[in-house]
């Protein structure tokens, strides 16, 4: 009897164990299947992540070659501005020198004009008294000397466009010389200057003021034209066209007039 208890015991500890073990199996499959779909699902959000990174160094590819292109073509639009600032800078300083040239030669033929309207004149030519023993004669060569001296200067500070001390030394050269065959001369780069200054009101008065002092003067025509370039510039075209027919008409073979010509037939 003892036996038989004894057996029905360990085949009941026996059935607990074996369902014990099948308990645990179960849960452990269980559990390996919950952390294989979490890790299927993270393989997916990877996959996600992965092609979204891609998309977005594709876009950030493509920016980059656009930018860069855009880089290159600015280069390239920087360079030719370059060399075309280069070239207008050349052109520009080639006009300086040749209006410097014109400036100097108009000067230079003009004052030669003048020197001949001055050996013409009788009172001029006239030889000094013998009781004054050729003073008069020095006083006059000292006088010349200090009066081409001080036209030079300001004429110079002309030709190197300082034209608001130009002014003034023009203007101090008349006060100082009022006798002078250079006095008009002075008046047209004292309106020349003005309007170099873009002051073409002033421009225009210099000249006017030239050409009523000294109507006979050989600077009267380029005044009139540089009045014309004057009310040009500040939009009086009627007064600018009546100007140069004025000229041609008071000048008709001077160099001024001949420019006047051209000005006239552009504007047609």
């Amino acid at each position: 009897m003892c036996l038989r208890v004894l057996l029905l015991l360990a085949v009941l500890v026996g059935c607990n164990s074996s369902y014990a073990a099948l308990f645990d199996d179960k849960g452990a499959r269980q559990q390996i299947v919950t952390q294989q779909k979490q890790i299927d699902e993270l393989r997916k959000q990877g996959k996600v992540l992965e092609t979204h990174i891609t998309k977005l160094e594709e876009t950030n590819n493509q920016a980059l070659v656009r930018l860069h292109n855009q880089i290159e073509e600015l280069k390239i639009a920087l360079n030719n501005l370059n060399g075309q600032i280069e070239v207008l800078t050349n052109e520009i300083g080639l006009s300086q020198n040749r209006q410097k040239d014109f400036y100097i030669d108009l000067d230079s033929r003009l004052r030669r004009i003048e020197q001949l309207g001055a050996s013409a004149d009788p009172e001029l030519n006239a030889k000094p008294s013998s009781a004054t023993g050729g003073l008069p004669t020095k006083n006059v060569t000292v006088g010349a000397a200090d009066e081409s001296r001080d036209y030079e200067a300001a004429f110079d500070l002309f030709k190197i466009g300082k034209y608001q001390d130009a002014i003034s030394k023009f203007k101090g050269f008349i006060k100082s010389h009022p006798e002078s065959k250079l006095i008009p001369s002075a008046h047209y780069w004292i309106g020349n200057s003005y309007y170099a200054l873009r002051d073409f009101n002033s421009a225009i008065d210099a000249q006017r003021e030239l050409i009523k002092a000294f109507p006979d003067s050989a600077k009267v025509p380029d005044a009139m034209l540089n009045i014309a370039s004057s009310q040009q510039e500040i939009n009086h075209r009627t007064d600018a066209k009546e100007t140069l027919n004025d000229l041609i008409a008071q000048y008709p073979i001077s160099d001024a007039a001949e420019k006047a010509k051209l000005r006239l037939a552009n504007q047609k």
